[in-house]
């Protein structure tokens, strides 16, 4: 029998075969829950639609993030195909491209709200609209995150900002959403090559460097992501939540 075996999970965040939220979904069929996909628009739906479909997601759903009429409808789409939710995965980062390089003295009002709306914000609104759904059933909230939230790193800037505020607000939902059983806990991935790191000036310098400080002197795996997020949205983690939980090949303990 699988690890999630009758749960339900809805995940945020496909945009195509390389994103940690798609690892996150193949590997919770794996485990046999029941997947749903909520992904950002037409613009990725043309990659989203047949990946979804390759492993049986039962509802695959539009929604833009940064609107409470998308949110509040998805939720009660899933509410009343499954009559409750297990599982949220929350993997929904944006920043304009331009605010991802040079000095963080450029950051613009327009460019850090848009930032903060839709990789930090989201989340305590997906989980204002997941509240019921998820109440009574030991529930698990899940955020991806960075180490840019915590140390600087060349051109992360407003990036590193909004994931700061995504994993305090991780550890205020924890509390909010506990009396319910609820957890919610962050994972801290290393430097992966996906649609969202594309966009960060001197990626590869960043995933280099990491390749070679880490104590395991290699870079992760989009895999070894989601077998975290296995864990933590199993009942293997049941007495785990607020946590930031690092799978970055150890290189956030590496000082000089």
């Amino acid at each position: 029998m699988g690890l999630l075996e009758g749960k339900k999970a809805l995940i945020f965040g496909v945009a195509n075969d390389k994103s940690i939220a798609w690892a996150v979904a193949e590997a919770y069929r794996r485990e046999g829950a029941e997947v749903a996909l909520a992904y950002a628009g037409e613009a990725v739906a043309k990659r989203v639609i047949p990946l979804a479909e390759s492993i049986g997601v039962s509802l695959t759903i539009p929604c833009d993030v940064r609107s409470d009429e998308d949110l509040a409808a998805l939720f009660d789409q899933v509410g009343k195909a499954w009559g409750g939710l297990d599982i949220l995965v929350h993997s929904v980062a944006f920043a304009n491209k331009d605010e991802l390089k040079g000095s963080f003295l450029n950051t613009t009002r327009e460019g850090f709200a848009m930032a903060l709306d839709i990789s930090a914000y989201s989340l305590i609104a997906m989980c204002k609209y997941a509240e019921p759904l998820l109440a009574g059933r030991n529930g698990s909230i899940i955020a991806m995150t960075y180490l840019g939230a915590q140390k600087v790193f060349p051109n992360y800037n407003v990036m590193g900002v909004a994931k700061a505020a995504l994993e305090a607000s991780v550890r205020y939902l924890a509390e909010a959403m506990g009396p319910d059983g609820t957890r919610v806990n962050a994972i801290s991935a290393g430097p992966l090559r996906t649609l969202a790191s594309a966009g960060v000036g001197g990626f590869n310098q960043i995933a280099g460097h990491v390749a070679g400080k880490a104590p395991l002197r290699r870079n992760i795996s989009q895999e070894e992501v989601a077998n975290a997020a296995l864990y933590l949205g199993s009942d293997l983690a049941a007495g785990v939540t607020g946590e930031v939980h690092f799978v970055d090949s150890g290189y956030n303990i590496i000082g000089l």
